[in-house]
């Protein structure tokens, strides 16, 4: 059983970095319609990023997240917000190619690591960095990144844990997402900065792939 567990692990740590490769700035997304769900994900794509996280916040997120999936092919969608092992498998359900949490229970952790998903656990301390190690998973989501301490606290688990491969959200900007990519630890950033609830309302995807466009440029410059 230990053995199965370990070559799913090395299997979800391969797909993951396959996925992260394709872009270091991944948009958390928040859909209160369905219909605007499409349209957004092209404009994201446009821009420039494809790998998108669809936060299960709202009544409307699992269904627009299948329609993205459906109708925008070009786009790696995940499912975010997931907190627990019912939430992992909707996320499967749906067809996403990998998932992610602001933190992880001991269930979840032992559900995700039974799972050929790849799945990024959120955590804001050494204790629960351990916790997610132990079951296999080498990259993880640091949250809320700005208020756990920030680029500081990535630099200092880097010395304990440098296995370790991080993911920051919380507090993240088109004004230090650079700082924090620049950090050999840190694989992709995540934020909401490049698809505002207020340009979604308004249907903005002119701006919102104006926004991607500059979020590519300014890490990668």
């Amino acid at each position: 059983m230990t053995q199965d567990l370990s070559a799913l692990a090395a299997s979800r740590d391969r797909k993951l970095a396959s996925l992260l490769a394709v872009g270091p700035v991944v948009p958390v997304i928040t859909l209160e319609r369905v219909e605007d769900a499409a349209p957004l994900a092209r404009a994201l794509v446009a821009g420039g990023l494809r790998l998108l996280e669809i936060t299960l916040r709202t009544p409307a997120a699992a269904d627009a997240a299948a329609a993205i999936i459906r109708e925008v092919p070009e786009a790696i969608v995940g499912i975010g917000t997931v907190l627990t092992p019912k939430d992992l498998e909707r996320a499967q359900a749906l067809g996403a190619r990998y998932a992610l949490s602001p933190g992880a229970t001991p269930e979840l952790l032992d559900a995700a690591s039974r799972s050929e998903m790849p799945f990024i656990p959120g955590i804001a301390t050494a204790s629960e960095l351990m916790a997610a190690l132990a079951r296999g998973f080498q990259t993880v989501k640091f949250f809320p990144a700005v208020a756990a301490g920030g680029i500081p606290a990535l630099k200092a688990l880097a010395g304990p844990f440098p296995q370790a491969r991080f993911c920051p959200t919380g507090g993240i900007d088109e004004k230090n997402a650079k700082d924090w990519l620049a950090l050999p630890n840190v694989v992709a950033v995540g934020g909401s900065w490049v698809c505002q609830t207020s340009d979604i309302r308004a249907q903005a995807w002119d701006e919102i792939t104006a926004k991607a466009q500059k979020a590519v440029t300014s890490v990668t410059a």
